[in-house]
C-alpha cells in the first residue's frame, strides 16, 4: 500500500474491508452472542451454502476479527476479542475525531 498511509490506517481499512459484507456482519453478530460456534451452526443460521459461507469465515480469519480452532472434523469459530475491542476503539476514535474537527457546512 502507499507509504502515504499509517499502518494504523491500513489495518483500519483491512478491518472494514473485511466486515463490509451483510454476511460477515451476521457472522461476527452471531459469534458475539454465542462466544463460539461450529461453521454447520452458521450454515444453519444463514441463508448461504457451506462453501459461502466458509469463504466469508476465512476473510474474517485473514484479518484477525475471528479465530478457529479443529475439533474432531470441525472448526469451532470464535470472535478475537482483543482484535475486535482495538478495531472498536479505532473507529470510536476516529467517528469522535471527524465529530470534533467537522469544519464544512
Amino acid at each position: 500500500m502507499n507509504d502515504s498511509y499509517s499502518d494504523n490506517q491500513v489495518k483500519i481499512a483491512e478491518l472494514c474491508k473485511a466486515i463490509a459484507h451483510p454476511a460477515r456482519v451476521a457472522i461476527v453478530k452471531h459469534l458475539i452472542e454465542r462466544d463460539e460456534c461450529v461453521c454447520g451452526d452458521l450454515v444453519d443460521e444463514l441463508p448461504l451454502s457451506q462453501s459461502t459461507v466458509s469463504q466469508h469465515l476465512k476473510e474474517l480469519k485473514k484479518v484477525g476479527l475471528i479465530q478457529g480452532t479443529v475439533s474432531g472434523p470441525s472448526v469451532c469459530y470464535c470472535l478475537n476479542e482483543d482484535v475486535w475491542n482495538q478495531f472498536s476503539n479505532e473507529m470510536g476514535s476516529f467517528f469522535t475525531e471527524i465529530l470534533t474537527e467537522k469544519n464544512c457546512c
